[in-house]
């Protein structure tokens, strides 16, 4: 049997985190989080995937259990709020996904407040920084059984 393969995914502006909006979301880029996450995790294979475009993402997702990709971590951005197509895209994977948001997205505007994966998704993650990313793997690898849950440092 081989590791245990999951995804993680980010939609819309994700890949400007550090630059965009420190004061939000925190100085942290997203190399310097999937370095920490490789390294909390050695014994899960990892793939990362960021796109600013709806369809791109879906495209994504619907290729993953071709890749034996087993779980998938989401942030799925602005995309969280508005997007029926990315909400049946997950609900259509079969796998177990957990939705994360680096800020308490239920603390901020009203909008932000109201999830469409949600009803979908194994389980969320809001408020958290950057340790959501973790905190979501370390979840997936328990429930599938499979490779390290990222106790060490």
């Amino acid at each position: 049997m081989g590791r245990l393969r999951l995804a993680v995914v980010n939609g819309p502006n994700l890949g400007r985190l550090g630059r965009r909006e420190p004061a939000v979301y925190g100085q942290t880029t997203w190399p310097e989080i999937w370095a920490e996450l490789c390294a909390a995790f050695p014994d899960i294979e990892l793939e990362a995937f960021q796109s600013n475009h709806e369809g791109a993402l879906i495209d994504y997702l619907e290729g993953l259990a071709d890749r034996g990709v087993a779980g998938v971590v989401i942030n799925p951005g602005a995309l969280t709020h508005q997007s029926y197509a990315l909400r049946d895209a997950l609900a259509a994977l079969g796998l177990p996904v957990v939705e994360v948001h680096l800020t308490n997205v239920y603390a901020r505007e009203a909008f932000r407040a109201r999830s469409l994966v949600a009803p979908v998704v194994w389980g969320q993650i809001s408020g958290f920084g950057p340790l959501g990313y973790r905190l979501a793997i370390s979840a997936l690898a328990a429930r599938l059984g499979g490779g390290d849950t990222g106790g060490g440092s």
